[in-house]
């Protein structure tokens, strides 16, 4: 016979429910060291069956009738039992216990939710589906519910679903090995349900962050832009991107590798670190960001960092002292990286390379004046041409000591003295002429930002354009 009320389970009854509780804890627990990130490797028990594939939608095994029976009568009851599995859950797991973040309505009409489903199924009406146990996945990641609770949860309703199903089956033992002939159907649905659960809520949380990652990066492209319209919103983006409104502050630019690379790779995170405040967006050719620096961490610091991070040229701007000046710092910064040499991880702070950056400020006049002035050395075959436009720049370098810049290459005094009046002779110029010393060196910067190295060379556009 069976028992439609509820009664306290036998000693009988305990045996069993330890058991296939136990096997619960195998099947559905998550480990307390594990985080809602993390996967969750479960282990079935001889009782419960995989479900990884299983159709809801396919047509429904033959149900055993005495599952139906308890079931179809449990469904009477629905509002008895969800208030029940509340308080269980709410004994048991403390997250739930005092109403935040689930309050008791939102805790009671999901455990009434997926009680019903769960028992539709086990009545046979298997297109009941595992709906409820995704809305509720979706819920508890949207108020922020760790997933291990909410797997403990619903280890919680299984063990109280299969101990109401002990209690109505009664003393009968054909009723109660028809029930326990029927335990790996029931275990496989909560199961079922546990693995909707942890997708619903995986696929919540990467939508939250694909959300909160287009939200932040359209609030920094309208600061690095300047399209921040009135002073309200200048608050709202420093508020929102958690960067100071007045301060000390620097934009920075530097040169991708290829679409979708970092140019420095885990710099806002690096800084956090060093408790700097930045903000960055990642362009087609351009890493773009605005650093807020402190006292103990100056602009020298920050190029230090800068430097062990990236993978080609960086700009540094000018300090700036408020937000609202950004995107003329932005434009400063992409021009001091445009000074940079090609292909190198040079950084460059635009305050100290004046004359580099007007040259990368004005590629198509840098050219012709690089081909008019440098043109005849240009011409050489490629080893001439390094040899002596390396000379000519390690000689400006060593402020025109013939010594020095022999020591730096490597070379005897006269070979340096040598190879500067071929240069001299090439080009009609004397380096003891100071304005004609000017137009070598400019020719030679313009030539070493926009990579002229043949007469016939056409201007590429400097990432700071």
């Amino acid at each position: 016979m069976i028992l439609l009320s509820g009664r306290s389970p036998s000693s009988r009854d305990n045996r069993t429910i330890h058991a296939l509780s136990e096997a619960t804890d195998r099947a559905v627990d998550v480990p307390p060291h594990r985080t809602a990130v993390e996967p969750i490797v479960r282990t079935h028990s001889p009782v419960a069956v995989p479900t990884v594939g299983r159709d809801m939608t396919a047509p429904a095994p033959p149900v055993d009738p005495t599952v139906r029976a308890i079931s179809e009568a449990l469904l009477g009851q629905l509002d008895e039992l969800g208030a029940q599995l509340v308080e269980r859950i709410r004994h048991a797991e403390a997250l739930y216990r005092h109403g935040q973040p689930v309050s008791a309505t939102d805790l009671f009409e999901s455990c009434r939710d997926n009680i019903e489903r769960i028992l539709l199924q086990l009545a046979g009406n298997r297109p009941a589906g595992i709906e409820a146990a995704r809305t509720t996945g979706r819920r508890r990641a949207e108020q922020g519910v760790p997933l291990p609770a909410i797997l403990h949860a619903y280890r919680i309703g299984g063990r109280y679903i299969w101990e109401t199903f002990l209690a109505q089956a009664g003393p009968s033992a054909p009723v109660r090995e028809a029930l326990l002939q029927a335990a790996a159907e029931i275990w496989a649905i909560i199961d079922e349900y546990s693995e909707a659960v942890t997708e619903a809520y995986r696929e919540t949380l990467a939508e939250r962050v694909r959300r909160s990652t287009q939200a932040r990066t359209a609030v920094v492209s309208s600061l690095l832009d300047g399209q921040l319209g009135d002073g309200s919103r200048l608050w709202e983006t420093a508020a929102t991107l958690r960067l100071p409104h007045q301060g000390t502050f620097v934009a920075v630019a530097a040169e991708t590798a290829a679409v979708g690379d970092e140019a420095l790779p885990g710099v806002e995170s690096a800084l956090r670190v060093a408790d700097v405040a930045s903000a960055w967006r990642l362009d087609a050719q351009l890493h773009v960001g605005v650093v807020a620096l402190r006292p103990r961490f100056p602009i020298g610091a920050l190029c230090d960092q800068l430097a062990s991070l990236a993978t080609g040229r960086v700009g540094v701007s000018e300090p700036y002292g408020s937000l609202d000046q950004t995107p003329q710092a932005v434009r400063q910064a992409r021009l001091a990286c445009a000074a940079g040499t090609p292909g190198s991880v040079d950084l460059v702070r635009y305050e100290q390379r004046p004359l580099a950056v007007l040259l990368a400020r004005l590629p198509d006049a840098s050219v012709s004046l690089a081909r008019a002035i440098l043109g005849p050395v240009l011409a050489l075959p490629a080893y001439d041409r390094a040899v002596l436009l390396d000379t000519l720049r390690v000689w400006f370098a060593a402020k025109g000591s013939a010594a020095a810049a022999a020591g730096q290459l490597h070379v005897h005094r006269n070979t340096v003295h040598y190879r500067l009046r071929r240069v001299e002779g090439l080009t009609g110029r004397s380096l003891t002429d100071p304005a004609a010393s000017a137009e070598l060196y400019l020719a030679l910067e313009g030539a070493r930002i926009l990579d002229v190295t043949d007469v016939g060379d056409s201007a590429p556009q400097p990432s700071g354009s």
